[in-house]
């Protein structure tokens, strides 16, 4: 008995993508699809990084850029929610059209269903690790809950999960605070 193997896809494959208001991305090969996120999704982006520009006023350290495209290999390419890069790694990986190597932070937005969850907490916070993403954070909108993971060896950890009514702060950034209910204010 033969046993059918998919072709891995590559990032080039992600440029023949069609231009359809889908996010298309590739993790170790595999093709994830996702939806335009919702206007609540977008709000949640907008509040954080409304809450990164303060900070970088006050602390210009680097630049927070939303939905970046993200190129680590070939075989993955993301398009994480929104980003913060130091002034210290902007000219290694952020020198063309897109970010070619791990930012110091991510950020998800996590959309509802099983798939995106999946995708988010588990096939992104490898993929992220395994680069070397300094900090990860997952906010998931349904729990109104912020979860930070840090970076050991090649693998993010969960170093604390923030609710409403938590200040949440960054090992990236210090001396950030942002009270998370602000984070959820629609």
């Amino acid at each position: 008995m033969s046993v059918q193997i998919e072709p891995l896809l590559t990032v080039s494959d992600l440029d023949a993508m069609p231009d359809d208001g889908n996010r298309y991305e590739i993790i170790e090969g595999e093709l994830f699809v996702s939806r335009a996120p919702s206007l609540n999704h977008q709000r949640i982006s907008g509040n954080i990084f409304a809450a990164l520009r303060n900070y970088l006023d006050q602390n210009p350290v680097g630049e927070v850029i939303t939905t970046p495209g993200i190129i680590f290999s070939d075989f993955n390419g993301v398009i994480p929610d929104l980003v913060f890069i130091s002034h210290e790694r902007r000219d290694e990986i952020a020198t063309g059209d897109r970010i070619t190597g791990a930012p110091d932070l991510v950020i998800e937005i996590m959309s509802p269903g099983a798939e995106n969850e999946r995708r988010d907490r588990t096939a992104k916070r490898q993929l992220y690790g395994k680069y070397g993403v300094r900090e990860y954070w997952i906010v998931d909108p349904a729990k109104r809950t912020v979860e930070v993971y840090v970076l050991a060896g090649q693998t993010l950890k969960l170093q604390a999960r923030f609710a409403e009514e938590d200040d949440l702060t960054s090992s990236v950034l210090p001396g950030l605070s942002c009270k998370v209910e602000s984070i959820f204010r629609t």
